[in-house]
């Protein structure tokens, strides 16, 4: 615990930088740093919050002050206070990454009311993909873009830089991917009713089986569950999350950084997969199949000519992704009714594969799109100038 002289000695080093100022500011690089290992610090809240919410809908009956809300909010807040940081004295960012930041923000903070007034109207709606859901995914995304941003806008070169910008974009695939969780828990949610075990308290069953005018049985789990069609979580897997992969590769410029980028939040997920279920909280799928989508996304960036390189890897990450949730899914179907659901790590939800055409084609559309968008920003000289303009 720190002592009243550090905290003293804290505002003291703080307190001049406290001026109003226009974004695009001299930023001083011990400023630069606390301001953005801070949102190092809110993500990680937030995203300790969001993985055991999911876990926690599947157990028990929505509460607006359940623990994972409450650590979800305190990420907020902190969010919120960098953002007002940001926008009053104009250090550490762009006039475009402020904006970014600032809307995302906005968007999110007007989608919490939204969302509990949604909850009093319709009930459960446990789905991940509402209409209020999305909306604090979508204040979330340009929240982690415009500090994506600003950190590779700002940042001096050297591993800190890489590593970090790394960091924020696995927090971004987080984000990208959260939906997909409702898919990964009801698939063993259904596994575990087949086998004549729940993992939901009884009042939250009663619960959603009155909301739906029905007993309890199979048909109300499933719509509980699984209340999405099989071909929506690989297509937007793939079209959404691989893409996330792609522009990181871009902007790190290393070999492996989409490999590492999945590597560490698939590892998240698998760290907090034995903390969730060994405590009584339902088990989910894990997406291991990301990681082998990013090790084709990197071989893919071997390749010089950008249309080509879209189209080979567009196919080879779309082939690797289903594939691997093919062999995820084989694993699944032995220990699909598993009461315990401890198997359904290497699970996976119920997959549609002739959708993989579609998830391809979108795949493709957004690597066109994202490399059309680099060659005219010129991002490689973009990058000399943030290198020549540093200070250490």
């Amino acid at each position: 615990m720190k002592s009243p002289a550090s905290f003293k000695k804290a505002a003291e080093w703080a307190l001049p930088y406290w001026t109003r100022g226009q974004a695009g500011r001299e930023t001083p690089q011990d400023l630069f740093r606390v301001l953005y290992f801070g949102w190092l610090g809110a993500f990680t809240l937030k995203v300790l919050g969001s993985a055991w919410d999911v876990s926690w809908h599947f157990k028990w009956l929505r509460d607006d002050l359940a623990p994972p809300h409450l650590l979800n909010s305190a990420g907020t807040a902190l969010a919120l206070a960098l953002t007002i940081i940001h926008g009053y004295t104009g250090y550490g960012v762009d006039k475009v990454a402020l904006r970014t930041i600032q809307w995302g923000t906005g968007i999110f903070l007007v989608a919490v009311p939204l969302d509990l007034i949604n909850h009093r109207v319709n009930g459960l709606d446990i789905t991940s993909w509402s209409p209020s859901h999305i909306m604090l995914y979508v204040g979330t995304f340009f929240m982690i873009a415009g500090v994506i941003r600003g950190w590779f806008m700002g940042a001096p070169p050297g591993r800190e830089r890489t590593v970090v910008l790394g960091a924020f974009f696995a927090f971004f695939l987080e984000n990208v991917h959260f939906p997909e969780q409702h898919q990964e828990y009801g698939s063993l949610s259904i596994g575990a009713w087949d086998n004549g075990a729940t993992y939901a308290e009884p009042i939250l069953l009663q619960f959603a089986a009155d909301q739906m005018g029905r007993p309890v049985d199979r048909t109300m789990m499933t719509a509980f569950a699984l209340p999405v069609p099989d071909f929506l979580y690989p297509v937007y897997a793939v079209v959404a999350g691989v893409s996330v992969l792609v522009v990181a590769r871009l902007l790190v410029g290393r070999f492996g950084a989409a490999t590492l980028v999945a590597a560490g939040y698939v590892g998240f997920r698998t760290l907090i997969w034995p903390l969730l279920t060994f405590t009584g909280f339902p088990p989910s799928a894990v997406p291991f199949f990301l990681i082998v989508a990013g090790l084709l996304v990197d071989v893919a960036f071997l390749v010089r000519m950008p249309v080509a390189r879209a189209v080979l890897g567009a196919v080879g990450a779309t082939a690797a992704a289903y594939g691997t949730l093919v062999a995820q899914s084989a694993i699944m179907g032995p220990v699909y009714g598993a009461a315990k659901g401890q198997e359904g790590l290497l699970g996976a939800p119920p997959l549609a594969t002739s959708s993989v055409l579609w998830a391809g084609l979108g795949l493709l559309t957004v690597w066109l799109a994202v490399e059309w968008i680099a060659q005219r920003r010129d991002l490689q000289t973009m990058e000399a100038r943030v290198i020549a303009t540093a200070t250490p």
